[in-house]
């Protein structure tokens, strides 16, 4: 997704007006606070013994600020055309819109219940907030990496456990499914010291197996996570100052250009 707004160059008129209202501070702050009313009424209507009567109020609030979405996007489309699909965002917030225009339908009724992913289209308004989204986009490839080891890590520990605590603990590592579930849980800290304590009851020895397996997949596969995700997002911010200086750059050429053209007719003027 591409953090920018889809531009829509050699706009003029009014088109260019409405260009210049819709990228602006006032507007999108206006569309916030529509966003975070909207979240407010959404959770709202799930408690109807607190709302009471004003139940019929929340409906017409949901409905006025989905009709500003709706405004919102037909402007977009009209002012952008095509380039509106160019930017990931654009995507984004039109498809959450489209499903909340889905018909209150008793069949329909799951996908009605996924109006409040209208909240995430703050994200798609707030840069640092896309920021950290496109940062863990990017971060998927490595991540994907990560997990591949962890995987086999698993794999590794589960049929190690099960030949080693299966008899003695079928309830455990009786079965490779049952070892992998055990294990997971050893590896979210989830009390696996009583785990580790019952099965070395029997088996005096088997810290040697739970300490390891945790150390690595609880302690060091998490800080893989982490250094993954920070460094995609100081990819992240670095391409994006990269981009303000190419833009601040062309703003100076554009300028000095300026200048360079009003010195030739000053002098132009000068002469009898």
């Amino acid at each position: 997704m591409s953090t920018t707004e889809t531009g829509a160059p050699g706009l003029s008129g009014p088109l260019a007006g409405v260009r210049r209202f819709l990228e602006g501070d006032r507007f999108q702050n206006f569309i916030i606070a529509v966003i975070l009313l909207n979240a407010a009424t959404l959770a709202l209507e799930t408690a109807p013994q607190t709302v009471g009567g004003y139940m019929h109020v929340l409906h017409v609030i949901d409905n006025v600020c989905l009709g500003i979405f709706v405004v919102e996007l037909a402007v977009k489309l009209a002012v952008y055309r095509h380039r509106f699909f160019f930017s990931g965002w654009n995507w984004f917030d039109f498809i959450i819109v489209g499903i909340s225009l889905v018909p209150a339908a008793a069949s329909l009724s799951a996908l009605r219940a996924l109006r409040i992913l209208r909240v995430l289209r703050i994200v798609s308004i707030i840069p640092s907030l896309r920021r950290v989204v496109e940062a863990g986009i990017r971060a998927l490839p490595g991540m994907g990496s990560i997990v591949l080891v962890l995987m086999m890590l698993f794999v590794v520990g589960a049929v190690v456990s099960t030949k080693l605590y299966g008899e003695t603990f079928p309830q455990y590592f009786g079965t490779l499914g049952d070892s992998l579930f055990s294990l997971f849980t050893v590896m979210t800290l989830e009390g696996w010291p009583d785990l580790a304590r019952e099965v070395m009851a029997v088996h005096p020895n088997a810290w040697a197996f739970f300490i390891p397996f945790l150390v690595i997949t609880a302690f060091m596969v998490l800080n893989l996570f982490i250094g993954v995700i920070v460094a995609a997002m100081e990819e992240t911010a670095s391409e994006e100052e990269q981009k303000l200086e190419v833009v601040e750059r062309e703003l100076n050429a554009n300028l000095l250009t300026e200048l360079r053209s009003l010195r030739a007719e000053i002098a132009a003027l000068k002469k009898p």
